[in-house]
């Protein structure tokens, strides 16, 4: 149903246009007015909120005119809109605050613990939707390229001193449990590296910190290697507009929209931020690994379980509308976010690659005459 408010907006648009005595303008303006319309108004529980996803996730639901209630241990206060309803307690079994309610929607941004995500479920099973954020990393081993949703992830680990294996099976274990309460109702996110501003780890930020810093920058692995990231920003939207469609199903988030090589990640990198750098190309897998660069994201050594890592398929994702923004702002927001983090974080970062390892690595490079 159209309220008088949504009408108001349409006439408006509508009649501005037909001043200027051109149909094809109101006709776009037309349809572009009836989108807006008929956009559904969403009431949003996010599990999470204040990380790395959450906030650009709940800034863009407000502005699309959704209801956002987040549900946190309080511990984190970030700058989210005042409308943001806030409700406080804890994914290890304390989730009395969200008990006797349910939403249009539930986005679970925080769980990496199956047993959290049965317990949220089980408890909010009469909201509409369910959308897990769950990773790429559900794939590992990656020992082919080109893997899509159709691969099925491994759910039960084999080695209980991987991480890499264990986080994938709980990931994986995760959206079985959603997927089993929800059913058509659950939407399954498959992100690879998240970047950009408000980043909660310290690898992406590497890039544009160091290139920044110019002069000779070691550049790991084969000039055609493949990298795989997506902005932050990027996926909160696709989030968003995956629920108003009331899409289903699973999606693997990752970017660019084509492939990427490491050339062209660095040279656009570098290019963004006008950089005084030369790079030089340190291609021999063997002797990064003696060095201890095995990543660098979105870099990863690629080879044996890694192979397949960075070139995961995206084409279900792009055909549901997601989009992505161009290298060269992601890079430049990254940088400027970057300088209002902690002076503390800032001055001890922890980055795949420090400034002693780089230079130890770099003579030892020149020292074999390449």
């Amino acid at each position: 149903m159209t309220t008088r408010r949504q009408f108001i907006h349409t006439s408006l648009a509508v009649g501005g246009t037909l001043l200027t005595g051109c149909s094809r303008p109101v006709a776009g303006a037309i349809d572009a007015a009836a989108r807006e319309a008929s956009r559904p108004k969403l009431k949003l529980l996010i599990l999470g909120g204040t990380g790395f996803i959450g906030p650009h996730l709940v800034r863009h639901a407000v502005e699309r005119g959704h209801t956002v209630t987040i549900f946190t241990r309080g511990r984190r206060t970030p700058d989210l809109p005042a409308s943001v309803e806030r409700l406080v307690g804890d994914r290890n079994g304390q989730l009395g605050a969200l008990e006797g309610r349910r939403w249009d929607a539930v986005v679970d941004d925080s769980a990496t613990d199956p047993a959290w995500v049965r317990m949220s479920t089980e408890l909010l099973r009469d909201s509409g939707q369910y959308l897990f954020t769950s990773s790429t990393g559900v794939y590992w081993p990656y020992l082919t390229r080109g893997i899509d949703e159709t691969v099925a992830p491994r759910t039960a680990a084999t080695d209980p001193k991987n991480g890499s294996e264990a986080y994938g099976v709980a990931k994986a274990q995760s959206e079985q449990q959603v997927q089993r309460v929800f059913g058509d109702r659950a939407i399954i996110m498959r992100p690879s590296y998240i970047v950009g501003p408000g980043d909660t780890t310290d690898r992406f930020p590497y890039w544009p910190v160091r290139l920044a810093r110019g002069g000779e920058v070691l550049a790991p692995g084969k000039r055609d290697d493949a990298v795989q990231f997506i902005d932050v920003r990027d996926l909160a939207a696709f989030m968003v507009r995956t629920l108003e469609h009331r899409r289903s199903g699973v999606y693997n988030v990752a970017g660019p929209r084509s492939r990427m090589t490491m050339r062209e990640f660095l040279e656009g990198a570098r290019d963004a931020l006008n950089a005084d750098v030369r790079f030089t190309w340190v291609d021999d897998y063997e002797f990064l690994r003696q060095h201890r660069i095995l990543s660098a994201v979105p870099w990863v050594l690629q080879e044996g379980n890694e192979l397949g890592h960075l070139s995961i398929r995206n084409d279900r994702a792009i055909a549901a509308g997601l989009t992505f923004t161009p290298l060269a702002t992601t890079v430049r927001d990254t940088l400027a976010w970057w300088a209002t983090v902690p002076e503390a974080r800032r001055t001890a970062p922890r980055f795949a690659i420090t400034p002693e390892q780089e230079a130890t690595a770099l003579a030892a490079w020149r020292a074999r005459g390449r």
